[in-house]
Protein backbone atom coordinates (compact mmCIF):
# COMPACT_ATOMS: atom_id res chain seq x y z
CA UNK A 1 0.00 0.00 0.00
CA UNK A 2 1.54 3.11 -1.06
CA UNK A 3 1.12 5.20 1.91
CA UNK A 4 1.42 9.57 2.18
CA UNK A 5 1.67 11.93 4.98
CA UNK A 6 -0.05 15.31 5.09
CA UNK A 7 -0.44 18.07 8.04
CA UNK A 8 -3.49 18.06 10.07
CA UNK A 9 -4.02 21.62 8.79
CA UNK A 10 -3.80 21.23 4.53
CA UNK A 11 -3.50 17.87 2.87
CA UNK A 12 -2.37 19.96 -0.56
CA UNK A 13 1.19 18.16 0.29
CA UNK A 14 1.78 14.36 0.25
CA UNK A 15 5.23 13.27 2.09
CA UNK A 16 5.99 9.76 2.07
CA UNK A 17 6.23 8.21 5.77
CA UNK A 18 10.51 8.34 5.59
CA UNK A 19 9.94 12.33 4.34
CA UNK A 20 7.41 13.37 7.11
CA UNK A 21 10.12 11.74 10.46
CA UNK A 22 12.81 13.82 8.74
CA UNK A 23 11.15 16.60 8.40
CA UNK A 24 9.23 15.87 11.88
CA UNK A 25 6.50 19.17 11.34
CA UNK A 26 4.92 20.33 8.74
CA UNK A 27 5.67 23.53 7.32
CA UNK A 28 2.66 24.94 7.72
CA UNK A 29 2.85 24.01 11.63
CA UNK A 30 0.35 20.78 11.17
CA UNK A 31 1.16 17.64 12.61
CA UNK A 32 1.50 14.51 9.97
CA UNK A 33 -1.09 12.03 9.34
CA UNK A 34 -1.98 9.34 6.75
CA UNK A 35 -5.74 9.32 5.56
CA UNK A 36 -4.83 5.08 5.34
CA UNK A 37 -4.61 4.70 9.12
CA UNK A 38 -7.01 1.98 9.36
CA UNK A 39 -7.48 0.78 5.96
CA UNK A 40 -5.00 -2.04 6.76
CA UNK A 41 -6.34 -3.96 10.41
CA UNK A 42 -4.16 -5.93 12.25
CA UNK A 43 -4.82 -9.53 13.13
CA UNK A 44 -4.43 -9.63 16.45
CA UNK A 45 -5.04 -13.19 16.99
CA UNK A 46 -1.69 -13.76 15.00
CA UNK A 47 0.09 -11.56 17.88
CA UNK A 48 -0.70 -13.57 20.61
CA UNK A 49 2.36 -15.76 21.75
CA UNK A 50 4.70 -13.71 19.66
CA UNK A 51 7.48 -11.65 21.18
CA UNK A 52 7.57 -8.26 21.70
CA UNK A 53 10.24 -7.35 18.56
CA UNK A 54 7.51 -9.74 16.45
CA UNK A 55 4.82 -7.48 17.13
CA UNK A 56 6.79 -4.22 16.57
CA UNK A 57 7.58 -5.77 13.10
CA UNK A 58 3.64 -6.12 12.48
CA UNK A 59 2.74 -3.16 13.63
CA UNK A 60 4.96 -1.24 12.28
CA UNK A 61 5.14 -2.87 9.26
CA UNK A 62 1.26 -1.73 8.87
CA UNK A 63 2.29 2.22 9.95
CA UNK A 64 5.11 2.64 7.88
CA UNK A 65 4.96 0.52 4.67
CA UNK A 66 7.68 2.24 2.56
CA UNK A 67 10.19 1.05 5.06
CA UNK A 68 10.93 -2.41 3.76
CA UNK A 69 10.66 -5.70 6.16
CA UNK A 70 14.18 -5.90 6.44
CA UNK A 71 14.80 -2.47 7.58
CA UNK A 72 12.16 -2.91 10.23
CA UNK A 73 13.67 -5.64 11.64
CA UNK A 74 16.98 -3.62 11.72
CA UNK A 75 15.50 -1.11 13.41
CA UNK A 76 13.34 -3.71 15.93
CA UNK A 77 16.82 -5.42 16.32
CA UNK A 78 18.52 -2.35 17.14
CA UNK A 79 15.72 -0.60 19.58
CA UNK A 80 14.96 -3.85 21.96
CA UNK A 81 17.74 -5.75 22.64
CA UNK A 82 19.63 -6.05 25.98
CA UNK A 83 19.73 -2.75 26.85
CA UNK A 84 15.90 -3.40 28.39
CA UNK A 85 15.66 -4.45 31.76
CA UNK A 86 12.93 -7.06 31.04
CA UNK A 87 12.95 -9.76 28.23
CA UNK A 88 8.82 -8.21 27.53
CA UNK A 89 10.04 -5.09 27.30
CA UNK A 90 6.75 -3.79 28.20
CA UNK A 91 5.36 -6.69 30.89
CA UNK A 92 1.84 -6.26 31.81
CA UNK A 93 1.58 -6.63 35.76
CA UNK A 94 -1.48 -7.47 37.84
CA UNK A 95 -2.46 -4.67 40.12
CA UNK A 96 -5.20 -6.23 42.55
CA UNK A 97 -8.25 -6.31 40.11
CA UNK A 98 -6.20 -4.37 37.15
CA UNK A 99 -3.32 -4.34 35.66
CA UNK A 100 -0.38 -2.67 34.98
CA UNK A 101 1.74 -1.90 31.80
CA UNK A 102 5.51 -1.10 32.78
CA UNK A 103 6.61 0.90 30.07
CA UNK A 104 9.85 2.72 31.85
CA UNK A 105 12.11 -1.02 31.84
CA UNK A 106 14.68 1.18 28.79
CA UNK A 107 17.98 2.58 29.10
CA UNK A 108 16.94 5.91 30.41
CA UNK A 109 13.49 4.18 33.08
CA UNK A 110 11.08 6.08 31.18
CA UNK A 111 8.15 5.16 28.39
CA UNK A 112 9.95 7.58 26.00
CA UNK A 113 12.62 4.83 25.48
CA UNK A 114 9.80 2.44 23.97
CA UNK A 115 9.81 4.88 20.66
CA UNK A 116 13.27 6.72 21.19
CA UNK A 117 15.40 3.72 20.82
CA UNK A 118 13.86 2.86 17.30
CA UNK A 119 13.32 6.95 16.26
CA UNK A 120 17.26 7.51 15.61
CA UNK A 121 17.41 4.14 13.28
CA UNK A 122 14.27 5.56 11.22
CA UNK A 123 15.47 8.45 10.75
CA UNK A 124 18.95 6.93 10.05
CA UNK A 125 17.21 5.49 6.51
CA UNK A 126 15.34 8.46 5.96
CA UNK A 127 17.86 9.68 3.34
CA UNK A 128 16.78 8.96 0.43
CA UNK A 129 15.29 10.27 -3.22
CA UNK A 130 15.30 13.94 -3.25
CA UNK A 131 17.21 14.08 0.25
CA UNK A 132 21.24 14.35 0.20
CA UNK A 133 22.83 11.36 1.90
CA UNK A 134 25.46 13.52 3.36
CA UNK A 135 22.78 15.94 4.80
CA UNK A 136 23.11 16.50 8.30
CA UNK A 137 20.06 16.75 10.66
CA UNK A 138 19.74 18.44 14.06
CA UNK A 139 17.30 16.88 16.16
CA UNK A 140 15.69 19.64 18.22
CA UNK A 141 13.42 18.56 21.46
CA UNK A 142 11.55 20.53 24.33
CA UNK A 143 11.04 18.23 27.24
CA UNK A 144 9.05 18.23 30.11
CA UNK A 145 11.63 16.14 31.52
CA UNK A 146 11.64 12.25 30.30
CA UNK A 147 11.71 12.74 26.63
CA UNK A 148 14.96 15.13 26.49
CA UNK A 149 17.01 12.34 28.35
CA UNK A 150 15.62 9.34 26.50
CA UNK A 151 16.19 11.38 22.63
CA UNK A 152 19.76 11.99 23.97
CA UNK A 153 20.52 8.37 24.52
CA UNK A 154 19.04 7.13 21.64
CA UNK A 155 20.74 9.82 19.15
CA UNK A 156 24.03 10.44 21.00
CA UNK A 157 27.05 9.43 18.31
CA UNK A 158 24.80 8.87 16.07
CA UNK A 159 26.42 9.55 12.69
CA UNK A 160 24.61 12.21 10.49
CA UNK A 161 22.92 14.04 13.37
CA UNK A 162 22.90 16.08 16.55
CA UNK A 163 20.84 16.74 19.20
CA UNK A 164 19.76 19.65 21.00
CA UNK A 165 17.14 19.27 23.83
CA UNK A 166 15.65 22.51 25.74
CA UNK A 167 14.06 21.94 29.13
CA UNK A 168 12.57 24.51 31.77
CA UNK A 169 14.95 25.52 34.27
CA UNK A 170 13.64 24.29 37.85
CA UNK A 171 10.74 22.77 36.42
CA UNK A 172 12.63 18.96 36.09
CA UNK A 173 13.06 16.74 38.95
CA UNK A 174 16.69 16.76 40.00
CA UNK A 175 17.27 13.33 38.86
CA UNK A 176 15.64 14.17 35.19
CA UNK A 177 17.91 17.21 35.05
CA UNK A 178 21.11 15.13 35.49
CA UNK A 179 20.19 12.63 33.08
CA UNK A 180 20.27 15.45 31.21
CA UNK A 181 23.05 17.25 31.74
CA UNK A 182 25.72 14.52 32.17
CA UNK A 183 24.52 13.13 28.99
CA UNK A 184 27.81 11.48 26.97
CA UNK A 185 28.38 12.07 22.80
CA UNK A 186 30.11 14.58 20.75
CA UNK A 187 27.03 15.71 19.00
CA UNK A 188 24.38 16.55 22.12
CA UNK A 189 23.78 19.35 23.52
CA UNK A 190 21.46 20.52 26.39
CA UNK A 191 20.31 23.87 27.57
CA UNK A 192 17.79 25.47 30.08
CA UNK A 193 15.33 28.22 29.75
CA UNK A 194 13.69 30.32 31.39
CA UNK A 195 9.96 29.37 31.37
CA UNK A 196 7.90 26.52 31.58
CA UNK A 197 7.33 23.64 28.99
CA UNK A 198 5.25 24.95 26.89
CA UNK A 199 7.05 28.35 26.87
CA UNK A 200 9.96 25.99 24.97
CA UNK A 201 7.18 23.52 22.84
CA UNK A 202 6.06 26.89 21.51
CA UNK A 203 9.71 28.14 20.97
CA UNK A 204 10.62 24.98 19.10
CA UNK A 205 7.84 24.96 16.69
CA UNK A 206 8.20 28.64 16.16
CA UNK A 207 11.93 28.18 14.88
CA UNK A 208 11.36 24.92 12.97
CA UNK A 209 8.24 27.60 11.04
CA UNK A 210 11.24 30.33 10.69
CA UNK A 211 12.27 29.60 6.44
CA UNK A 212 15.20 32.37 7.33
CA UNK A 213 16.62 30.24 9.84
CA UNK A 214 16.28 26.96 8.03
CA UNK A 215 17.75 28.73 4.52
CA UNK A 216 20.62 29.48 6.82
CA UNK A 217 20.95 26.08 8.48
CA UNK A 218 21.29 24.59 5.20
CA UNK A 219 23.09 27.33 3.37
CA UNK A 220 26.26 27.46 6.15
CA UNK A 221 26.11 23.97 7.71
CA UNK A 222 23.90 21.64 5.74
CA UNK A 223 22.13 21.01 8.78
CA UNK A 224 18.43 20.20 8.23
CA UNK A 225 15.63 20.44 11.41
CA UNK A 226 13.82 17.75 12.76
CA UNK A 227 12.14 16.48 15.95
CA UNK A 228 11.82 13.76 18.87
CA UNK A 229 9.00 15.40 20.29
CA UNK A 230 5.76 13.41 19.99
CA UNK A 231 4.48 15.91 17.23
CA UNK A 232 7.22 13.48 15.07
CA UNK A 233 4.67 10.53 13.47
CA UNK A 234 7.92 8.51 14.08
CA UNK A 235 8.23 9.22 17.82
CA UNK A 236 4.16 8.01 18.01
CA UNK A 237 3.90 5.37 16.06
CA UNK A 238 6.03 3.22 17.83
CA UNK A 239 4.01 3.60 20.87
CA UNK A 240 1.11 2.03 18.85
CA UNK A 241 3.07 -1.31 19.85
CA UNK A 242 2.50 -1.44 23.52
CA UNK A 243 -1.50 -1.75 23.30
CA UNK A 244 -1.33 -4.47 21.03
CA UNK A 245 1.61 -6.12 23.55
CA UNK A 246 -0.78 -5.42 26.96
CA UNK A 247 -3.69 -7.00 25.11
CA UNK A 248 -2.04 -9.72 23.59
CA UNK A 249 0.02 -10.35 27.35
CA UNK A 250 -4.56 -10.47 28.75
CA UNK A 251 -5.07 -12.70 26.12
CA UNK A 252 -1.97 -15.19 27.26
CA UNK A 253 -2.32 -14.96 30.93
CA UNK A 254 -6.37 -16.11 30.32
CA UNK A 255 -7.78 -12.68 31.46
CA UNK A 256 -9.67 -12.26 28.37
CA UNK A 257 -10.52 -13.99 24.49
CA UNK A 258 -9.82 -12.19 21.42
CA UNK A 259 -12.25 -9.87 20.49
CA UNK A 260 -13.06 -8.85 23.90
CA UNK A 261 -12.52 -5.16 24.75
CA UNK A 262 -10.05 -3.29 27.04
CA UNK A 263 -10.07 -0.29 28.80
CA UNK A 264 -6.66 1.72 29.11
CA UNK A 265 -6.01 4.96 31.71
CA UNK A 266 -3.08 7.01 30.71
CA UNK A 267 -1.34 9.32 32.09
CA UNK A 268 -0.63 12.70 29.64
CA UNK A 269 0.21 15.74 29.15
CA UNK A 270 0.90 16.30 25.54
CA UNK A 271 -2.22 13.45 24.19
CA UNK A 272 0.96 11.15 22.35
CA UNK A 273 0.60 8.19 25.23
CA UNK A 274 -2.99 7.72 24.89
CA UNK A 275 -3.43 8.78 20.56
CA UNK A 276 -1.00 5.81 20.14
CA UNK A 277 -4.27 3.71 21.99
CA UNK A 278 -6.45 4.86 19.54
CA UNK A 279 -3.84 4.48 16.81
CA UNK A 280 -4.45 1.15 18.15
CA UNK A 281 -7.85 0.97 18.11
CA UNK A 282 -8.18 1.80 14.32
CA UNK A 283 -6.09 -1.04 13.45
CA UNK A 284 -8.05 -3.32 15.19
CA UNK A 285 -7.49 -3.47 18.77
CA UNK A 286 -10.59 -4.20 20.54
CA UNK A 287 -10.05 -0.97 22.82
CA UNK A 288 -13.27 0.04 24.50
CA UNK A 289 -12.16 3.03 26.40
CA UNK A 290 -9.24 5.76 27.02
CA UNK A 291 -9.40 7.16 30.26
CA UNK A 292 -7.08 10.38 29.94
CA UNK A 293 -5.34 11.08 33.65
CA UNK A 294 -3.82 14.66 34.36
CA UNK A 295 -2.79 16.83 37.08
CA UNK A 296 -3.29 19.71 38.22
CA UNK A 297 -2.67 21.27 35.09
CA UNK A 298 -5.96 19.70 33.96
CA UNK A 299 -6.29 21.51 30.58
CA UNK A 300 -7.63 18.10 28.77
CA UNK A 301 -9.80 17.38 31.80
CA UNK A 302 -11.63 20.62 31.15
CA UNK A 303 -11.89 20.14 27.17
CA UNK A 304 -12.95 16.65 27.20
CA UNK A 305 -15.42 17.65 29.71
CA UNK A 306 -17.06 21.02 28.05
CA UNK A 307 -15.37 20.66 24.31
CA UNK A 308 -13.14 23.94 24.96
CA UNK A 309 -9.36 23.84 25.25
CA UNK A 310 -8.19 27.10 27.24
CA UNK A 311 -4.80 27.62 28.04
CA UNK A 312 -5.34 30.71 28.95
CA UNK A 313 -4.79 29.79 33.28
CA UNK A 314 -2.54 29.35 35.82
CA UNK A 315 0.78 26.96 35.46
CA UNK A 316 1.10 24.71 37.99
CA UNK A 317 4.63 23.01 39.40
CA UNK A 318 3.74 19.97 40.39
CA UNK A 319 5.22 16.42 41.79
CA UNK A 320 4.57 15.22 37.84
CA UNK A 321 6.72 17.49 35.94
CA UNK A 322 6.21 15.57 32.48
CA UNK A 323 2.64 15.94 32.85
CA UNK A 324 2.91 19.94 33.49
CA UNK A 325 1.72 20.60 30.05
CA UNK A 326 -1.13 23.44 28.69
CA UNK A 327 -0.25 22.85 25.43
CA UNK A 328 -1.00 19.41 24.22
CA UNK A 329 0.01 19.01 20.98
CA UNK A 330 -1.02 15.73 20.01
CA UNK A 331 -5.00 16.55 20.39
CA UNK A 332 -4.54 18.24 17.30
CA UNK A 333 -3.81 14.53 15.61
CA UNK A 334 -6.69 13.26 17.55
CA UNK A 335 -9.24 16.35 16.33
CA UNK A 336 -8.20 15.36 12.44
CA UNK A 337 -9.13 12.14 13.01
CA UNK A 338 -12.46 12.42 15.21
CA UNK A 339 -13.75 15.22 12.52
CA UNK A 340 -13.28 13.14 9.62
CA UNK A 341 -9.72 14.68 8.32
CA UNK A 342 -11.34 18.06 8.57
CA UNK A 343 -8.05 20.18 7.70
CA UNK A 344 -10.03 23.44 7.50
CA UNK A 345 -11.84 23.15 11.13
CA UNK A 346 -8.31 21.90 12.40
CA UNK A 347 -6.62 24.49 10.54
CA UNK A 348 -9.37 27.30 12.46
CA UNK A 349 -9.05 25.72 15.87
CA UNK A 350 -5.37 26.06 16.37
CA UNK A 351 -5.57 29.40 15.10
CA UNK A 352 -7.88 30.49 17.51
CA UNK A 353 -5.50 28.58 20.08
CA UNK A 354 -2.88 30.63 18.57
CA UNK A 355 -4.40 34.01 18.16
CA UNK A 356 -7.19 33.72 21.56
CA UNK A 357 -5.61 31.37 23.59
CA UNK A 358 -8.78 29.03 23.51
CA UNK A 359 -10.98 27.14 20.63
CA UNK A 360 -14.21 24.99 21.05
CA UNK A 361 -15.26 22.10 19.17
CA UNK A 362 -18.68 21.90 17.70
CA UNK A 363 -20.78 19.60 20.22
CA UNK A 364 -20.99 16.90 17.86
CA UNK A 365 -17.47 16.59 17.58
CA UNK A 366 -17.47 16.39 21.58
CA UNK A 367 -20.10 13.63 21.78
CA UNK A 368 -18.19 11.61 19.04
CA UNK A 369 -14.69 11.97 21.46
CA UNK A 370 -16.57 11.58 24.80
CA UNK A 371 -17.99 8.41 22.87
CA UNK A 372 -14.58 6.59 23.21
CA UNK A 373 -12.43 9.22 25.64
CA UNK A 374 -13.26 9.66 29.47
CA UNK A 375 -11.28 10.78 31.82
CA UNK A 376 -10.03 12.40 35.60
CA UNK A 377 -7.23 13.99 37.14
CA UNK A 378 -5.42 14.60 40.49
CA UNK A 379 -3.97 17.19 42.82
CA UNK A 380 -1.04 16.73 44.61
CA UNK A 381 -2.10 15.54 47.51
CA UNK A 382 -4.33 12.93 45.79
CA UNK A 383 -1.13 12.18 44.34
CA UNK A 384 0.74 11.32 47.22
CA UNK A 385 -1.93 9.27 48.64
CA UNK A 386 -2.40 7.28 45.65
CA UNK A 387 1.04 6.36 45.56
CA UNK A 388 0.38 5.41 49.67
CA UNK A 389 -3.10 3.47 48.56
CA UNK A 390 -1.07 1.54 45.76
CA UNK A 391 1.59 0.61 47.84
CA UNK A 392 -0.57 -0.49 50.57
CA UNK A 393 -3.20 -2.16 48.84
CA UNK A 394 -0.74 -3.89 46.09
CA UNK A 395 3.10 -3.90 47.74
CA UNK A 396 3.60 -2.21 44.53
CA UNK A 397 5.71 1.12 43.72
CA UNK A 398 4.57 3.96 41.29
CA UNK A 399 6.33 6.93 40.32
CA UNK A 400 3.64 10.62 40.35
CA UNK A 401 2.82 10.48 36.82
CA UNK A 402 1.43 7.00 36.75
CA UNK A 403 0.01 8.01 40.51
CA UNK A 404 -2.33 10.13 38.75
CA UNK A 405 -3.63 7.47 36.78
CA UNK A 406 -3.99 5.03 39.48
CA UNK A 407 -5.78 7.64 40.96
CA UNK A 408 -8.48 7.87 38.70
CA UNK A 409 -8.71 4.26 38.54
CA UNK A 410 -9.79 4.04 41.81
CA UNK A 411 -12.05 6.61 41.72
CA UNK A 412 -13.95 5.27 38.44
CA UNK A 413 -16.87 3.24 38.57
CA UNK A 414 -16.35 -0.23 37.13
CA UNK A 415 -19.30 -0.25 35.33
CA UNK A 416 -18.30 -1.86 32.07
CA UNK A 417 -16.82 -5.39 33.20
CA UNK A 418 -14.02 -4.28 31.17
CA UNK A 419 -10.36 -5.36 32.28
CA UNK A 420 -8.56 -1.87 33.08
CA UNK A 421 -4.52 -1.62 32.19
CA UNK A 422 -2.77 1.46 33.52
CA UNK A 423 -0.18 2.41 32.12
CA UNK A 424 2.91 3.29 34.02
CA UNK A 425 5.13 5.85 32.51
CA UNK A 426 8.41 6.02 34.88
CA UNK A 427 10.04 3.94 36.90
CA UNK A 428 9.68 5.56 40.86
CA UNK A 429 13.27 5.82 40.96
CA UNK A 430 13.39 8.95 38.85
CA UNK A 431 11.57 10.64 41.80
CA UNK A 432 12.33 9.44 44.83
CA UNK A 433 11.81 12.35 47.38
CA UNK A 434 8.19 12.73 46.24
CA UNK A 435 7.83 9.07 45.97
CA UNK A 436 9.91 8.68 49.77
CA UNK A 437 7.38 11.13 51.48
CA UNK A 438 4.53 9.55 50.28
CA UNK A 439 5.52 6.21 51.59
CA UNK A 440 6.51 7.98 55.21
CA UNK A 441 9.99 7.67 54.82
CA UNK A 442 12.94 9.92 55.49
CA UNK A 443 13.41 12.32 52.83
CA UNK A 444 16.30 14.33 54.34
CA UNK A 445 19.71 14.35 52.53
CA UNK A 446 19.66 14.34 48.77
CA UNK A 447 17.95 12.47 45.88
CA UNK A 448 20.57 9.41 46.17
CA UNK A 449 19.72 9.24 49.98
CA UNK A 450 15.96 9.04 49.01
CA UNK A 451 16.84 6.60 46.39
CA UNK A 452 18.45 4.40 48.42
CA UNK A 453 15.70 4.42 51.45
CA UNK A 454 12.78 3.73 48.78
CA UNK A 455 15.27 0.96 47.49
CA UNK A 456 15.40 -0.83 51.28
CA UNK A 457 11.49 0.11 52.35
CA UNK A 458 10.31 -1.33 48.80
CA UNK A 459 12.80 -4.39 48.48
CA UNK A 460 13.69 -3.48 44.93
CA UNK A 461 16.30 -1.82 43.59
CA UNK A 462 16.98 1.31 42.11
CA UNK A 463 18.24 0.82 38.47
CA UNK A 464 21.96 1.54 38.00
CA UNK A 465 21.52 3.98 34.88
CA UNK A 466 19.90 6.16 37.87
CA UNK A 467 22.01 5.51 40.95
CA UNK A 468 24.98 6.00 39.24
CA UNK A 469 23.88 9.29 38.66
CA UNK A 470 25.73 10.33 41.92
CA UNK A 471 28.60 10.99 40.50
CA UNK A 472 28.48 11.24 36.86
CA UNK A 473 29.77 14.94 35.81
CA UNK A 474 27.66 17.17 34.57
CA UNK A 475 28.53 18.81 31.02
CA UNK A 476 26.02 21.22 30.04
CA UNK A 477 25.16 24.43 32.42
CA UNK A 478 23.78 26.63 29.58
CA UNK A 479 20.22 28.81 30.86
CA UNK A 480 19.37 31.13 28.70
CA UNK A 481 15.97 32.91 27.87
CA UNK A 482 13.24 31.66 25.83
CA UNK A 483 13.75 34.21 22.97
CA UNK A 484 17.77 33.30 22.90
CA UNK A 485 16.78 29.66 21.78
CA UNK A 486 17.32 30.65 18.02
CA UNK A 487 20.54 31.67 17.78
CA UNK A 488 21.58 28.55 19.90
CA UNK A 489 20.58 26.81 17.77
CA UNK A 490 22.36 28.51 15.11
CA UNK A 491 25.69 28.22 16.84
CA UNK A 492 25.51 24.48 17.80
CA UNK A 493 24.70 23.62 14.52
CA UNK A 494 27.92 24.74 13.42
CA UNK A 495 29.56 22.11 15.54
CA UNK A 496 28.05 19.28 13.40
Amino acid sequence: MNTTFHSTRSSSKKLTSRQAIRQGLASDGGLFVTDDLGKQQVDVAELIGKSYQDMARTVLGVLLPDFSASELDECVRAAYGSQWLDSAITPLKPLGDDYVLELFNGPTSAFKDVALQILPQFMARTATGAMSANEKVMVLTATSGDTGKAALAGFADTPGTGITVFYPEGKVSEIQRLQMTTQSGSNVNVCAVRGNFDDAQSAVKRIFGDKDLATTLEEENGVSLSSANSINVGRLVPQVVYYFAAYAQLVERGAIKVGNEVEFIVPTGNFGDILAGYYAKKLGLPVGRLTVASDRNNVLFDFLTTGTYNRERPFYQTTSPSMDILVSSNLERMLYYMSEGDTELVRSLMNDLANNNSFTIPKTLLKRIRGLFSCGWADEEQVSQAIADCWNANHYVIDPHTACGYHVLEQAPRETGMPRVLLSTASPYKFPRVVGKALGLDTAGTDFDCMDRLSEAANTTAPKNLRGLEHAAERFTDVIAIDEMSDYVRNVSQQL
